[in-house]
């Protein structure tokens, strides 16, 4: 069963930076799009970035390109988001996701077959 553990959420004022991990476990095999949503109360799911365990290409949500980034160490098993320039309305849960297959862009990550328990994320104005 894979498993996903999320970390390094918080509390920032706006335009400061928060990174999040995840650390992986569980896996079977390496095909995997790993990636980065969030949910904030009373909003949709927003799927924030993908990157796949091995081929690695990235893909961003409008929201966030160029404020935010996406790595992996695939030794480590572990999943990064380096968020940058934090606004207010990227106050959230944010949520580690593993899917099979490529990436494709950031739909494989809106539901997933894994998931973490989420990371708070607040940026006060």
């Amino acid at each position: 069963q894979v498993r996903l553990v999320e970390s390094g959420g918080g509390s920032v004022q706006a335009g400061g930076s928060l990174r999040l991990s995840c650390a992986a476990s569980g896996y079977t095999h390496r095909n995997y799009c790993m990636g980065w949503f969030r949910q904030a109360p009373g909003k949709e799911r927003e799927g924030i970035a993908t990157i796949h365990l091995i081929l690695g290409g990235t893909d961003y949500a409008d929201s966030v390109k160029g404020r935010f980034t996406i790595t992996r160490d695939s030794a480590k098993m572990t999943l990064y988001l380096q968020m940058n320039s934090l606004k207010p309305e990227d106050t959230a849960m944010y949520y580690c996701a593993a899917e099979t297959g490529i990436c494709g862009g950031i739909a494989p990550i809106l539901r997933p077959e894994y998931w973490g328990q989420g990371t708070q994320v607040t940026v006060s104005a």
